[in-house]
């Protein structure tokens, strides 16, 4: 921090220190007015000019270093000045004293905060330089965030101090005239009955509803600026279109159908989108089949002295279409039109913020839910096109078992396809970037992980960045830079698993000007920037599970349908995920890798699965139960499960979170015996034994030694 920047602060310090020296607080409180309001009056009345300058310079100290007061001195002005004049005053005042809050702010810390965090405020910055007089609007005009905050957060950004002081003024304006009209009905009262007096009522009603009045407001203006230049149709063919019938679509569609609304789903290729075609039906399928193989393979730990397994792998890919073509009839066109759903197949095309064209046809819907999913993202790694490279989408079009098989990701998809194929006699070599397996999860957890992996014969590579595809002497390669060095790798496949896009081209997103930012950007309520268009599941992001797309489309459809009255801002307070690689991994809540950056205190309970009774019966004693508490309670911040039905075994957690239940109520629940379920009890049980007040316990020694005699 250079000299200036040094001296600014001192003496802002300094001014601040001095206010609470001289207990210059304790005069701004309406209490002490009242008592001096005769003789603070009959001084305006012989200085007025003096007066309101002097108030004036006050008001403008008072903002401009952030002290307590502002909201007293408004209602004095009003109970002094009256309101014109009160209005007048205060308003350029505060915008005066919040810029130079503003400014004192932006250059002391804004470079420093900037640099230390970039990644994180890029976003921030963006949508600042983009509609930043917008969303400063928005703060000013619905008064939940304190303006003194408002003043020094967005000092920190990329906002023009210009704009900043003309959309302060302007957005205050409303709230600061409801105050001085405050005021000046408080300056009348004679009696404690006076508060009762149908002016002041109505100023503090004014008070209490304003805010609802001021985002009813922001709203309309909102919407108006959106919309303008589209024509809203009169009538509407339907009350929501809804546009992929994957997890969030057809959720979106049922919730709709079931309070008698009026809906139209449409989707371009097969119902049931991703998950059931290609993402978690398809792959629990074949990770079933995989692990049955691998318990033929460990005969000797189930007391089996050989047992062996023919297969062909088109047999094992048939079961999987057997399974898909099973479960299809849950998410078929019959069973929504049943439902009352107008299935649509075809590719859907936004032309309007009201309007969807599918096969020639404009469909005209009042609301719109875009859930598209996402797709398999493909690196651009050169030479990688040369070659006929799988993805999660088309890896189960595969009849043949590949002989060498490269992985390229570490994440979810990835590792289980990894260990899937590698049972199923492929030589997988595992391709990560980055130095850990799952990178999302902690880092013990990786390591059991990977030791498995590694134990079953695939060669993970951690750490190796893909460069480039070659044919050397007529086979495939793929060339990874490992420590500044190059590492080649011959395959017969290739099976591009780095993760999953947002689906955002080709349905008119772009055109009609819905806000994108590697998804569709929505707020609380599932609405994007236009709003009567929401978006949920992938697309929207910011998880990519059936369940969290499930979830969102309840908000979404909720909110479309009856928004009008009631919206709800969707949850995200409780989200578990699992990865069914084994051993299998389930996660709620934060785990030690997240609460370390977001600086969150925690303890760590652990409970070793090995020493489960169940686990040793079933030759499955690995992984561990970990639980993260706030320090010296018992509330649970996050747990993480390592071990045999994982993502089974957390949902007994996800249930204690979702309804504030801590390990006291877990320890004292009955669990069958033996049942891996105890684990969540035994790790309850391994907190409160780390909790026992020792005192109480050496008093109790003491006790039943004087029982003994």
């Amino acid at each position: 921090m250079n000299k200036s920047k040094v001296l600014l602060l001192l003496a802002v310090a300094a001014a601040i220190a001095a206010f609470f020296w001289f207990d210059l607080d304790s005069q701004l409180t309406l209490a002490n007015f009242k008592a001096q309001q005769s003789a603070i009056a009959d001084y305006y009345q012989a200085n007025r000019l003096w007066f309101a300058l002097l108030f004036f310079a006050g008001y403008v100290a008072v903002t401009g270093l952030s002290l307590p007061g502002a909201a007293v001195m408004t209602l004095v002005a009003g109970a002094i000045f009256g309101l014109l004049w009160g209005v007048v005053i205060v308003s350029f005042a505060s915008t005066l004293g919040a810029t130079l809050a503003f400014l004192v702010s932006r250059f002391i810390l804004r470079d420093a905060i900037q640099r230390k965090f970039s990644d994180r405020l890029a976003a921030i910055n963006r949508g600042v330089e983009k509609d930043g007089a917008f969303y400063l609007f928005a703060l000013r005009l619905v008064p939940a965030v304190p303006f003194f905050v408002i003043n020094l957060v967005m000092g920190l950004t990329p906002i023009r101090a210009l704009t900043f002081y003309w959309v302060s003024q302007l957005g205050m304006l409303p709230g600061t005239a409801v105050y001085v009209f405050a005021g000046t009905r408080i300056a009348e009262i004679d009696s404690v009955g006076g508060i009762f007096s149908p002016d002041i009522i109505g100023a503090f009603v004014l008070l209490a509803i304003f805010p609802f009045l001021a985002r009813k407001f922001l709203d309309w203006l909102k919407a108006r600026r959106v919309y303008k230049g589209h024509k809203r149709p009169k009538t509407f063919d339907t009350n929501m279109a809804v546009i992929g019938a994957g997890s969030a679509g057809l959720v979106s569609a049922y919730i709709a159908a079931a309070v008698k609304a009026k809906v139209t789903l449409i989707e371009k290729h097969q119902m049931g989108g991703d998950c059931l075609n290609t993402g978690c039906v398809p792959s629990k399928a074949i990770i079933r089949s995989a692990k049955f193989r691998s318990h033929i393979q460990r005969a000797r730990d189930f007391g089996f002295r050989q047992a062996s397994v023919e297969f062909d792998f088109a047999d094992v890919m048939a079961r999987v279409h057997k399974v898909i073509a099973a479960i299809e009839p849950h998410d078929s066109v019959e069973r929504y039109t049943g439902l009352g759903v107008d299935c649509v197949q075809g590719d859907a095309r936004l032309t309007s913020p009201w309007t969807v064209e599918v096969n020639g046809r404009t469909i005209t819907a009042r609301n719109i839910v875009i859930a598209s999913g996402a797709e398999p993202f493909v690196p651009p790694i050169p030479g990688l096109e040369s070659v006929e490279y799988l993805t999660s989408d088309t890896v189960w079009n595969l009849r043949e078992l590949p002989r060498r098989l490269i992985v390229l990701g570490g994440g979810p998809i990835g590792s289980e396809l990894t260990q899937t194929f590698a049972r199923l006699g492929s030589q997988v070599s595992q391709v990560e970037m980055l130095d850990r397996l799952l990178i999302k999860e902690d880092p013990d957890v990786s390591e059991l992980v990977q030791k498995r992996f590694e134990s079953e014969g695939v060669n993970v590579l951690t750490g190796h960045r893909a460069r480039e595809v070659r044919q050397v002497n007529g086979e495939h390669v793929l060339v990874c830079e490992y420590q500044g060095d190059d590492i080649e790798i011959p395959f017969d496949r290739i099976l591009v698993a780095v993760g999953r896009a947002a689906r955002l081209k080709g349905f008119g997103l772009e055109e009609l000007g819905v806000e994108v930012n590697r998804t569709v950007v929505v707020d609380e309520f599932m609405r994007t920037n236009y709003p009567n268009i929401f978006a949920c599941g992938d697309v929207a992001g910011p998880y990519q599970f059936t369940h969290t797309a499930s979830h969102q489309a309840w908000y979404a459809a909720v909110n479309a349908l009856f928004g009008r009255f009631k919206k709800f801002k969707a949850d995200y307070s409780v989200i578990p995920w699992a990865t069914f690689t084994e051993p299998e991994v389930a996660t709620v809540g934060l785990n030690e890798t997240a609460a370390k950056e977001q600086g969150i205190d925690y303890e760590v309970t652990h409970f070793g699965i090995d020493d489960l009774d169940r686990a040793i019966a079933d030759s499955e004693a690995h992984g561990f139960v970990k639980v993260l508490t706030v320090p010296g309670k018992d509330r649970i911040l996050g747990v993480t499960i390592v071990g045999e039905h994982a993502g089974d075994l957390i949902a007994e957690y996800v249930l204690a979170m979702r309804y504030k239940l801590g390990l006291n109520k877990i320890l004292g629940t009955i669990h069958i015996y033996p049942t891996l379920a105890e684990a969540n009890k035994f790790a309850a049980g391994e907190w409160k034994k780390a909790h026992a007040p020792e005192w109480a316990l050496k008093l109790l020694e003491r006790y039943h030694a004087w029982q003994r005699g």
